[in-house]
């Protein structure tokens, strides 16, 4: 009986025993898995934030360049008829979009959409104000219609953008 007794304690204690080191060792892995993956995660931030840096840079500078008033200095030719400077407009737009466009990897979705819609709507706003001029204008007076546009809009969506893409750039850091 008293065998019986000393092997059942023996049996017990055992059994505690392969207990307590089984919770060590999962305590033990998910205590490395954790360092692991908090230096896993380091280093890919290491890598990407500079590119992601950059290419809020980049999609900042695109909506600059695309503001009506940017893009009308910039562009204006005063010799050239409404209608090609329309297109002249158009082109280099979506000419800035398309070099840019690869940048939308490393913004987040909602700001990639406000940048594109942004886009569409400064092209929209040209088209509108081309479409209320004579088929004889010249581009003084398509670039006077896109800065009345322009003023009437108040807060262009380009500007918003620039603002949210700011704003978000600076939740990286």
């Amino acid at each position: 009986m008293k065998d019986l007794t000393y092997l059942i304690a023996l049996l017990i204690s055992t059994g505690a025993l392969v207990y307590v080191v089984i919770i060590f060792i999962k305590k033990t892995k998910t205590d490395q898995d954790r360092v692991l993956f908090s230096e896993l995660k380091k280093q890919r931030q290491e890598f990407f934030l500079p590119n992601r840096a950059d290419a809020y840079q980049r999609a900042i500078l695109f909506l600059e360049r695309i503001h009506p008033n940017s893009l009308i200095m910039r562009m204006q030719q005063p010799a050239m008829g409404s209608v090609a400077f329309q297109t002249l407009l158009l082109k280099t737009i979506r000419d800035e979009y398309e070099h840019n466009v690869a940048q939308q990897m490393f913004i987040s979705p909602k700001g990639w959409k406000m940048l594109k819609d942004a886009k569409e709507e400064t092209i929209k706003l040209i088209n509108v104000a081309s479409g209320s001029l004579a088929a004889d204008s010249n581009s003084m007076m398509l670039s006077a219609a896109i800065l009345n546009l322009t003023s009437e809009v108040g807060v262009l969506p380009a500007e918003i953008a620039v603002e949210f893409l700011k704003e978000e750039l600076q939740t990286l850091f």
